[in-house]
């Protein structure tokens, strides 16, 4: 007999019989879109040394003809 104000303990019943079936279904999680640059910094870098360069060769050629 259980005393007053106190409900009785529960016990555990673990079926011999059948299955536990748990079906875990995958979401899509969806995020904010993103703009990615079409040339990255790294080829931007690049370009402008490989402009640079030129430049400077142009430069070069030019005074030695001027000589």
């Amino acid at each position: 007999m259980p005393e007053e104000g106190k409900m009785p303990a529960l016990k555990e019943y673990i079926s011999h019989k059948g299955f536990l079936h748990h079906e875990d279904i995958p979401d899509y999680i969806l995020c904010k879109p993103r703009l990615m640059p079409l040339k990255s910094v790294t080829l931007e870098k690049l370009e402008n040394m490989q402009k640079q360069a030129e430049e400077k060769m142009k430069r070069q050629h030019m005074n030695v003809q001027k000589s």
